[in-house]
């Protein structure tokens, strides 16, 4: 059996955003635990030059959505980049888990061969739809997810391997 468009990106985006909604969820009880400000923790970030713990999750967040706009030409939801809290967070991480939802396995069909071009200022690259998935969809995905996972537990907060890998389905 052939793995499908849709199996190698929505499925695989939701995992990630749960697993990192459960990262935020550890870093919301260690601010709380230790008594510091959740802000603090929000805003931190690895390099001056970074995205903040906010950025990272507005950036796994958009890189998701839009991967899945992209193959599946459904419009995805616009959120106007303005979390401040854990707890708005972890809203725009179900928000963007709920747009993964509602995207049609079948609008993915043939996703594959669609011509994707991307368009950040001078950086202007074009994909065949597979290779937009597997070498710049998902390792941007990634790089955000794993970046918000270091500055947590930079910052002190208890999270390990197995919490980035998150519970393994049955």
């Amino acid at each position: 059996m052939s793995l499908s468009m849709y199996q190698a990106s929505v499925p695989v985006f939701i995992r990630g955003l749960t697993v990192l909604a459960a990262l935020l969820e550890k870093g919301a009880a260690h601010a709380a635990a230790t008594g510091s400000d959740p802000a603090a923790l929000v805003n931190a970030r690895l390099a001056p030059d970074m995205y903040p713990l906010s950025g990272q999750v507005q950036r796994a967040s958009d890189a998701a959505k839009f991967a899945a706009q992209r193959l599946a030409q459904v419009e995805a939801p616009k959120f106007p980049d303005d979390e401040t809290t854990f707890e708005q967070l972890q809203k725009r991480v179900a928000d963007t888990i709920a747009y993964l939802r509602s995207v049609p396995a079948d609008k993915l069909d043939g996703a594959e061969g669609r011509k994707v071009t991307l368009s950040f200022g001078e950086f202007k690259p074009q994909f065949q739809g597979d290779a937009y998935l597997l070498t710049f969809a998902l390792p941007n995905f990634y790089f955000h997810v794993t970046t918000a996972y270091d500055i947590l537990r930079h910052a002190g907060v208890p999270i390990g391997k197995l919490d980035f890998l998150g519970p393994y389905p049955a």
